[in-house]
This record gives structure tokens, C-alpha cells and sequence, in this order.
């Protein structure tokens, strides 16, 4: 009963990656804080596009409050306004080429019936788990183990399990 309340403990504790004490109780000093620069960095934000927005509107409609008119300013948002409609466009065009691009890529390669002969993949797989289960131990043992020593003789070599696919003439990449 004890081992089954430290398993969940600790389950829930690998569950919680974070802790934010804005949300916790108390904490109303940071609380407050927090809430301060959060709303004046939207403030940083809002004013001027406000501010940018009223004055070139301005330009065209007298009766719209302004706080600046120079002709500079109101050529320089066109010219910016160009140039963010121009990279709206070109970035557009862009995910609409590269979206059929890869439908069609997906209709001809992966859609297709599987690269891999699945009879195969299932024989591999148990042919697999023989060798592994003659050289570290059953599968049980080695799911559940803490800390295991591997000997020098149970290295596996570079091509070794290539070479018990070939051996059981399991490999598909030479057909």
C-alpha cells in the first residue's frame, strides 16, 4: 500500500514540471506587481498604434483627433504599409506552393502501400527479441532492471543486426 502512494506521489511530481506563484494562494504583493507591468507593457503597445493610427487617419478625415501631421510621417506608414502588404503576398504565395508541393508529395510516396514488407517486420521484430533475449536476459528483466553492467563480450558489433536479418533472410532493403 505504501509503494502504490510513493508511485502516485511521485508520478504526480514528475507531472509537475513547473510552479508559478502568481497563480498560487496568496503571494499578493507579486500578485500585484505582476499585474502592474503586465498591463503597462500592453500600455508600451496600445498607445502608439493608437496614437499612429488616429494621425494618419487624421490626414484624410479633419475631424479625427491627431497628435502629429507631418507629411513624412504619414508617407513613411504608406511606404511601410507597401512594403507589409508586398511580404503578406510573397509570403502567401509562398505556403500556398509549398502546401501543394507536399500534398502531392504525400499522395505519391506516403500514402502508398508501405515501404516495408510487414510479414517481414513482424518476423524481424520476434527474430529480434530471441537475440536480445540470449544475450541481456528476458524481456521482463530487462524492462525492469535499475542498473545494469553490460560485458564486454554482449557489445553488439557495428553490423550485427543487419547480419541476423540476413542470416534469416529477413532484410527488405535487398529486394
Amino acid at each position: 500500500m505504501a509503494q502504490r502512494e510513493a508511485e502516485k506521489k511521485s508520478e504526480q511530481e514528475r507531472q509537475q514540471l513547473y510552479t508559478d506563484d502568481y497563480f498560487a494562494k496568496g503571494h499578493w504583493g507579486l500578485k500585484i506587481w505582476q499585474t502592474v507591468v503586465a498591463i503597462f507593457g500592453w500600455l508600451c503597445v496600445i498607445v502608439p498604434i493608437v496614437v499612429t493610427v488616429l494621425s494618419f487617419w487624421s490626414a484624410y478625415d479633419p475631424r479625427v483627433p491627431h497628435v502629429w501631421t507631418y507629411q513624412e510621417g504619414i508617407f513613411e506608414i504608406k511606404f511601410i504599409g507597401v512594403l507589409l502588404l508586398f511580404s503578406f503576398v510573397v509570403v502567401s504565395l509562398f505556403a500556398v506552393g509549398m502546401t501543394i508541393i507536399q500534398n502531392r508529395k504525400r499522395d505519391r510516396v506516403v500514402e502508398q502501400w508501405p515501404t516495408f514488407n510487414p510479414i517481414n517486420q513482424q518476423k524481424r521484430e520476434s527474430e529480434l527479441d530471441r537475440f536480445m533475449t540470449e544475450r541481456f536476459g528476458d524481456q521482463e528483466f530487462r524492462e525492469n532492471v535499475r542498473h545494469y553492467q553490460v560485458k564486454p563480450e554482449q557489445n553488439l558489433d557495428t553490423e550485427q543486426i543487419h547480419d541476423l536479418y540476413a542470416k534469416h533472410d529477413l532484410n527488405d532493403l535487398d529486394e
